[in-house]
């Protein structure tokens, strides 16, 4: 399953008031028409089949033909020259 950082949790749950999503909207990651690249869109409420991620107040809906690419993956956030910046990392492995 994918998990969040604080950073990308922060950055979501910003992005999500900023934009005057209702309580239970967040951001969705799905894969782009061409199947090839993913895409996060801000969405008042996750699709019927999508796996939702609620991590602190901070919801991200992942649709179910991108959940398998991102199990094992962490999202995290960081404030580029651009804005915010997500990106994806496999998970340590537990010791």
């Amino acid at each position: 399953m994918l998990t969040l950082t604080r950073n990308a949790q922060a950055a979501v749950k910003g992005l999500a008031t900023e934009a005057g999503l209702p309580d239970g909207g967040g951001v969705r990651i799905a894969l782009t028409a061409e199947q090839d690249q993913l895409e996060m869109s801000l969405v008042a409420e996750p699709l019927e089949s999508d796996q939702v991620i609620d991590a602190e107040e901070a919801k991200v809906f992942v649709s179910e033909e991108t959940s398998p690419i991102l199990s094992g993956h962490t999202l995290d956030a960081a404030q580029t020259p651009e804005g915010i910046g997500f990106s994806l990392h496999p998970q340590e492995p537990e010791a």
